[in-house]
């Protein structure tokens, strides 16, 4: 199943634009998710691991269920002094 993934912050930068599509297998969890990320793009992998997830804007753990028609966001770690 696809699932489309809203990016901000680094993670939109890093992957030049504001969403993605990942493929992942059903059932999936965020866990999956995390997973698939790390494979299909590359370039979040360093921030995929420390990144939480929503699911309809709600923190979701990465046991929390994901379907195709899931609204999905990655929010990175932010860093600030």
């Amino acid at each position: 199943m696809k699932v489309k993934v809203k990016l901000f912050a680094v993670a939109k930068q890093r992957a030049g634009c504001d969403s993605i599509e990942v493929e992942l297998p059903a059932p999936a969890t965020i866990h999956h998710l995390r997973s698939a990320l790390i494979q299909q793009y590359p370039p979040l992998a360093d921030i995929v691991p420390h990144a939480r997830f929503a699911l309809s804007s709600e923190y979701a753990a990465d046991s929390a269920a994901v379907s195709p028609d899931s609204e999905i966001a990655i929010i990175p770690p932010v860093s600030g002094g």
